[in-house]
């Protein structure tokens, strides 16, 4: 057995390291990304606004392939002001266009403020009851609100859970309860300012490594298989590799016993020495006596328990308790496959057990498998082989 569970250890451990390899680069390629800024197949123009009416508020906006920034001064003459950008998406004659994000699920960019701000950021999505096609504001803009500092925040929004502000469910009489929104055709992608932006104070917006995020769900598909294909090979191969050895270790022991299935015979031979002759005799004979321990084999033969062990570790290698057990088992495997229609308990009773939970024990310490397992195995190796 041991150099099946050697294999068997070396294999599960090849087929662990070779499933973590695989399930790191499935994972990772399952995490897939597109950069915004410079995509060939997302091209944008600025479009900026804010709502400063006499134009007091002061707005610049630039954008390349690394980042979009925004200058700003918000005017603090009107109760609220704000100041907006946004890649407004285009095709390839510069007219606006509505691009298919439902593959995405996550965007993710740095924010850098200088001073440190409150942003909003959010996309258009078009909305077929409410939105005209010539007039951005009629768009769903669903959102979030960002804090930002001039060392730079990472951020990661989920594009599947932004929310929809409430004053544009009230312009276009929009039911509450109707917040959802599509991914599907999305106008633009925005930045702007919020209520916590500060007035008359110059300022400036980073925004830079705009990614949309997806998973691509078929790398995860393949480790699942290869993990139930696997994981499920090794486990066939085992319980059945794991059956056979079983088996032969099973065989390998019985040959082994086989002198002390005649221990009756073995102990009534004549030994040089009659205090060896009693113990082997008694024990040969009484074994199966459930009462039977260390202090009545010194009482009936009148060895001494020193010499008892003695005596038994110098002819069978065994102490006392070592030996009647190994006398029982060996009976008792016997049994087992003799007499197939006697239970274990029977068994166990039959060789000087009381306790058949006890003698399960003991009997797969001995043999590496209980007393059932035994005896299947022992009548599957007796069954004839099926003719060819």
């Amino acid at each position: 057995m041991q150099a099946f569970y050697k294999k068997a250890l070396l294999r599960f451990v090849l087929l662990l390291g070779v499933t973590l390899v695989v399930g790191d680069v499935c994972f990772e390629r399952s995490h897939q990304h597109e950069d915004l800024l410079g995509h060939p197949d997302m091209p944008f123009q600025l479009h900026s606004w804010n709502n400063s009416g006499g134009g007091s508020t002061d707005l610049r906006t630039r954008a390349d392939a690394a980042r979009v920034v925004m200058e700003f001064t918000l005017s603090g003459k009107e109760p609220y002001t704000y100041a907006a950008t946004s890649l407004l998406f285009t095709d390839s004659h510069g007219k606006p266009r509505l691009l298919d994000w439902s593959r995405f699920d996550r965007v993710s960019f740095e924010a850098r403020c200088f001073p440190a701000n409150t942003l909003r950021i959010g996309i258009s999505t078009f909305d077929k009851n409410v939105t005209k096609a010539d007039n951005l504001l009629s768009y769903r803009s669903p959102s979030a609100y960002i804090d930002c500092t001039p060392e730079g925040t990472p951020i990661d929004l989920d594009l599947k859970h932004l929310t929809v502000q409430q004053w544009w469910l009230d312009m276009y009489k929009v039911n509450p309860a109707d917040a959802g929104y599509a991914l599907d055709k999305v106008a633009q992608f925005e930045i702007g300012t919020s209520t916590r932006s500060r007035s008359d104070v110059p300022s400036r917006v980073e925004i830079a490594r705009i990614r949309l995020h997806n998973r691509a769900y078929g790398y995860l598909y393949f480790l699942a298989l290869f993990v139930a294909a696997g994981w499920g090979a090794f486990a066939y191969w085992f319980f059945r590799r794991y059956t056979a050895a079983l088996s032969d270790d099973v065989h390998a022991r019985m040959r082994r016993d086989l002198p002390l299935v005649a221990y009756q015979q073995l102990a009534l031979e004549p030994h040089r020495e009659k205090e060896k002759s009693s113990l082997l005799k008694m024990l040969a004979t009484r074994y199966a006596d459930p009462e039977l321990d260390l202090d009545t084999v010194v009482a009936e033969t009148g060895v001494n328990r020193n010499k008892v062990n003695e005596i038994l570790k110098a002819e069978m290698g065994y102490t006392f308790t070592g030996y009647l057990n190994k006398l029982r088992l060996t009976e008792a495997s016997r049994l087992l496959v003799e007499n197939a229609t006697a239970n274990i308990a029977e068994i166990a009773y039959s060789v000087g057990y009381k306790n058949s939970s006890y003698f399960n024990k003991l009997f797969k310490e001995e043999y590496n498998c209980t007393p059932k397992a035994f005896r299947e195995l022992c009548m599957k190796q007796a069954m004839p082989e099926p003719p060819a």
